[in-house]
């Protein structure tokens, strides 16, 4: 008897981790299993790990960016790129250590165009963590002198990618531009996103008189031009109107024009969804309206929300570049790629890097 109680209670023993696994399976909620497979997908996973790279540069850009995006010298318009080195085989030794060779600028007296050429003999040395002699408010709260990179010698000032019309460091410039850009594509998107979901799901699951208004509504927009609609309420925005004001203005424009496409697929998975067993099972339980919405029909079709969202992005990121590039959409003193594109050009700007 003890040899099979014990046998029993080992056996008993045995299958309990395997119960257990089996239980935290069936009791998983929806976000984990869709966390479980997105993370099953490796380039999913490499595109988000670059995305939050973008956005940790966007959120600390006045300490991933060498200066300000204001700062300039008037002595280095078009000044070209600087090339880092590491080693530097000199008359006076090998040096090693991360640092760009100077400019040599000579200026035509009849056409005043300046021309830059490689100076070996001046050496900028660069260091991590440079310490800056202007200093920064860093989101605006307090002031700060440290940046990633940058000259060791804070008075002097390097071009890793060029300089602008006014000598204004293109990748400071690059950098303060990211975080307006992307926040506009993110915030823009998700506008869009609650709009088409909300409103695409009421049309689909009620039908009747609501979803012939809100088709109707939908296919009005539909039928507008996207870009000259775009240029005509940019362009109608008041001059007087802030930075801010205008930031905000030109997301919400983009947003109301970008909602349409999720909306009417939304609507038709919600068409055949609603006569589906699982939703039925869920209203004859008593469930309202909004938690057979969102607790039963919108969990079954994540993959396509979630692939939907993550596209719809890079077209609101677009959508504001163009209007700034064309003059219609954020003004200076406001960075964004859009104005960084629009600085003017001549053939100064298209020298071969230096060093």
């Amino acid at each position: 008897m003890s040899v099979q109680t014990t046998l029993a209670t080992e056996s008993i023993t045995d299958s309990e981790p395997a119960q257990t696994a089996a239980d935290e399976v069936a009791v998983a909620r929806q976000w984990r299993l869709v966390w479980r497979a997105f993370l099953r997908h490796r380039l999913a996973v490499v595109g988000l790990v670059v995305m939050v790279i973008i956005y940790l540069v966007a959120i600390f850009a006045e300490f991933v960016a060498p200066y300000s995006a204001t700062q300039f010298n008037s002595d280095y318009p078009y000044a070209p790129p600087q090339r880092i080195h590491l080693i530097d085989h000199s008359a006076d030794g090998t040096h090693v250590g991360l640092f760009v060779y100077g400019y040599k600028a000579k200026l035509d007296p009849e056409t005043l165009k300046s021309t830059f050429t490689v100076d070996t003999s001046n050496r900028i040395p660069l260091t991590l963590f440079a310490h800056s002699t202007q200093p920064y408010r860093m989101w605006g709260l307090f002031n700060a002198h440290l940046h990633l990179i940058g000259p060791k010698d804070g008075h002097t000032q390097v071009y890793l990618l060029g300089a602008d019309h006014n000598g204004r460091d293109l990748l400071s410039r690059l950098i303060y531009g990211t975080r307006i850009s992307m926040s506009v594509g993110l915030i823009g998107v998700g506008l869009a996103f609650v709009l088409g979901l909300v409103l695409g799901g009421v049309s689909g699951y009620f039908g009747g008189r609501t979803d012939t208004l809100i088709q109707r509504v939908v296919e009005f927009f539909m039928s507008l031009p996207t870009l000259p609609l775009w240029m005509g309420l940019a362009a109608a925005l008041p001059s007087s109107w802030g930075s801010l004001r205008r930031y905000f203005a030109i997301t919400i424009i983009l947003a109301i024009m970008a909602w349409t496409g999720l909306a009417r697929v939304t609507r038709g998975r919600f068409l055949s969804l609603r006569e589906e067993q699982f939703v039925t099972a869920a209203r004859l339980d008593g469930n309202r309206s909004g938690r057979v919405i969102f607790r039963h029909m919108l969990p079954s079709f994540t993959s396509y929300l979630i692939a939907s969202l993550t596209l719809s992005v890079p077209g609101m990121i677009l959508a504001e570049t163009s209007l700034s590039f064309l003059g219609l959409g954020l003004q200076e003193p406001v960075v964004s790629w859009g104005s960084c594109l629009r600085m003017p050009r001549t053939s100064a700007s298209s020298r071969p890097p230096l060093g």
